[in-house]
């Protein structure tokens, strides 16, 4: 098990070589390895659209920077989300820079009726195809990041790229790079131990105890 390509594969924005063109055999391989993820009745809901087109990738930039803005705006920060949020932002300013952009689609709409079940079933079999594919380009040295404010404009963007909207979903999409030197540090996480209770809810007694 590598548990350094588990525990060191990140979200990447500011580290992304906008300049090194990204092999079109590397994303075809990393696909390959993407679609072994698990989905429920193994139903592989997953569709793909690989955008490489300046005019394409300028045009889907426009729309994820509105949606970026709007998922901001009248939001206060607080002072540990400042370094994210510049990140963010400057993956909103160069998104039409970035050597290839992969919109990760899945058969069918979400449930017109929503509740935790189907929200699970629905969303449970296509997220890991993406957490697949992020790990397959890590392999590679090409960083990436789940994004999803472009799906303010899900319409938009599926008119742009032929995508059906009435029988297909927009889920993420992921700007993909060779990645710029740096990094290194280790990722900030709170320990599983803090966060896990045994046959019921965490409680800080619990915790303080392990």
């Amino acid at each position: 098990m590598d548990t350094d390509l588990l525990t060191g594969t990140r979200a990447v924005r500011k580290r992304l070589d906008l300049r090194r063109p990204v092999d079109d055999r590397d994303l075809r391989e990393c696909l390959e390895i993407a679609v072994h993820a698990p989905s429920g009745s193994n139903r592989q809901p997953w569709r793909f659209v690989v955008v490489r087109d300046p005019g394409l990738k300028s045009r889907i930039g426009e729309y994820y920077r509105k949606g970026f803005a709007a998922n901001l705006s009248g939001r206060t920060p607080r002072p540990d989300q400042l370094a994210d949020l510049a990140s963010g932002q400057h993956l909103a300013d160069h998104l039409g820079e970035v050597p290839a952009l992969i919109v990760v689609c899945t058969l069918g709409r979400p449930p017109a009726e929503p509740s935790a079940l189907r929200l699970a079933s629905f969303y449970g079999s296509i997220y890991p195809v993406v957490w697949n594919l992020q790990l397959a380009l890590r392999t590679r040295g090409l960083g990436s990041t789940l994004t999803t404010a472009h799906l303010a404009y899900e319409r938009e963007v599926a008119e742009l790229l032929g995508i059906p909207f009435e029988e297909v979903t927009q889920v993420a999409m992921l700007p993909v790079a060779h990645l710029l030197p740096g990094g290194g540090k280790p990722v900030r996480r709170t320990p599983a131990a803090e966060l896990t209770g045994w046959d019921g809810w965490p409680t800080p007694g619990e915790v303080a105890a392990q």
